[in-house]
């Protein structure tokens, strides 16, 4: 008898926290994906400081462009690459939320990682120059009411919220200490990693401060928010992510696509899913767009609508005119988008194809794969099947040749555009679907 009122104790202090929950609207408001290796596969190592942001399977590095920032870096800070896994570090990671709120929430990604990975601190404020953080704005991160949490392997991990108003578009620093190692591979971006050993959450610039390629430590900020109530999850490959676009500076498709949403008060959020190197049928780097379908865009939370622009590494790699090929047909291609979009309707999700980008004359390109990639643009343009088609081919692609990139939304590798093309792609997107 006295445990059951104990138990009906228990249950009205908790019905009011209950009751409150009901009103959040969390929402995904800045996105990056964790890429897990397939089983038996090791991650490939982190790329080099010349390297771009990401790369397409089968594209060379290309080096960083002279006057090219490597991300909002005025004060030149020094740009290293890590020779082994660093440990015992504070690393900082900028991101902008797409949308505005009251409260933020951190998901942490240990889903490559074979091995628990702990943080011993975690801090978020908002972003200053050079990585610090604006004065007064500094909160530190907690996990169930503790400032330290250990991350099981293969799993991902929500902070507790955060009381911190955002605005839509602002950037914010999140600071991680990590006293273990935080290995390297997988998908990765320039981070700010302290040169002084030891926890440094809580100091508004990093001492001894340098630039390194690392693996994300968090792979998505939400936000309970206040001007939105809906999210557009964008996934594909490189040119989605915003490769050889300026790189942490926000000017990718998705980011541009923000920007306008933000102007027109739209009530809709941005996610960027984009992996370099991204397939629809294989791996590539990352599982495929249909093997991850369920975590990057069914886990989003507000999730109501996706653009689908995939399928351009699949027709590279399998017509390649050097080195192996691995076998695509348009048939193939043309039933993956289709098992995408019936998943997503089952989730109550629309759906918009983009015409996949003009390709002729990069490393990849063949005149049979040319065939392919019209072919499935076609089917995406006519076939009905989505809930709205965006034309990113024609908004990118060179009037006197169509099959090419123009010369001036384009720096060097005939398919990533930069960062005028990107403004285009997302100038070619119809707001009215977002309605």
């Amino acid at each position: 008898m006295k445990i059951r009122h104990l138990a009906l104790v228990a249950a009205l202090i908790l019905a009011p926290a209950t009751a409150a929950s009901a009103k959040d609207n969390w929402l995904g408001a800045w996105g990056f994906v964790p890429t897990p290796p397939p089983p038996g596969m090791t991650p490939p190592p982190a790329p080099s400081p010349t390297a771009p942001l990401s790369a397409d399977a089968g594209q060379p590095p290309a080096p960083v462009v002279p006057g090219q920032p490597l991300l909002d870096n005025p004060g030149n800070v020094p740009l290293v690459t890590p020779e082994a896994d660093p440990s015992n570090v504070t690393v900082r990671q900028l991101v902008r939320v797409a949308v505005a709120g009251g409260r933020i929430r951190l998901r942490f990604t240990n889903e490559a990682g074979a091995d628990v990975l702990v943080l011993g601190a975690v801090h978020v404020g908002a972003a200053g120059p050079d990585g610090s953080v604006l004065p007064g704005t500094d909160q530190v991160v907690t996990f169930d009411g503790r400032g330290g949490v250990a991350i099981p392997a293969s799993a991902p991990l929500l902070s507790d919220p955060v009381n911190m108003k955002v605005s839509a578009l602002q950037k914010l620093i999140i600071t991680s200490y990590v006293p273990g190692k935080i290995a390297l591979g997988g998908h990765s971006l320039y981070q700010y990693v302290s040169g002084t050993p030891g926890n440094q959450t809580g100091a508004a610039q990093l001492p001894n401060q340098r630039i390194m390629r690392l693996t994300s430590l968090v792979s998505q900020v939400e936000v309970d928010a206040t001007t939105a109530n809906a999210v557009v999850v964008t996934i594909g490959d490189s040119i989605t992510e915003g490769a050889l676009s300026t790189n942490n500076a926000f000017r990718g498709y998705p980011d541009r696509l923000a920007e306008r949403l933000v102007a027109a008060r739209s009530k809709y959020s941005v996610v960027n899913a984009g992996i370099g190197g991204n397939r629809l049928l294989r791996f590539g780097t990352g599982h495929s767009a249909l093997a991850r379908l369920d975590r990057d865009v069914f886990a989003v939370p507000g999730v109501k609508a996706v653009i689908l622009l995939e399928g351009i590494n699949d027709i590279g790699r399998g017509f390649t005119p050097t080195g192996a090929q691995e076998a695509v047909t348009l048939e193939a291609l043309i039933a993956a988008n289709k098992q995408i979009i019936e998943r997503c309707h089952a989730h109550g999700i629309k759906v918009f194809g983009g015409l996949l980008t003009p390709y002729q004359g990069a490393g990849y390109a063949s005149p049979a794969g040319e065939q392919v990639r019209t072919g499935l643009n076609n089917w995406i343009r006519t076939s009905g099947a989505f809930d709205g088609v965006i034309d990113f081919a024609t908004a990118t692609a060179d009037p006197a040749n169509p099959l090419t990139f123009r010369a001036d939304y384009n720096l060097r590798d005939k398919l990533h555009p930069n960062d005028a093309g990107y403004q285009a792609m997302a100038d070619a997107v119809d707001l009215n679907l977002f309605k």
